[in-house]
């Protein structure tokens, strides 16, 4: 499967907030995907919403794992 311009995009996005590792930054662009998703659904364009909602997962879940690294150093 090739690259897509969405994956290139998110790609650069991702390591960019990684590079920050801010949790909140990563909710926010999770919650940004969601949002982009919904009109596309509505509009049937199925490969770039269904894309569109697993960046958001992994936005996701990179901010519950950098959460739960920075409570366990906090209580150490």
């Amino acid at each position: 499967m090739p690259i897509k311009p969405q994956d290139v995009v998110f790609i650069i996005v991702f390591i960019m907030l990684l590079w920050k590792r801010d949790a909140r930054l990563f909710v926010i662009s999770g919650l940004i995907c969601l949002a982009l998703s919904i009109p596309l659904f509505a509009k049937w364009v199925f490969f770039t919403a269904e894309r569109l909602t697993w960046y958001g997962f992994s936005f996701f879940i990179l901010a519950v794992l950098l959460n739960l690294v920075k409570t366990r150093h906090t209580t150490k």
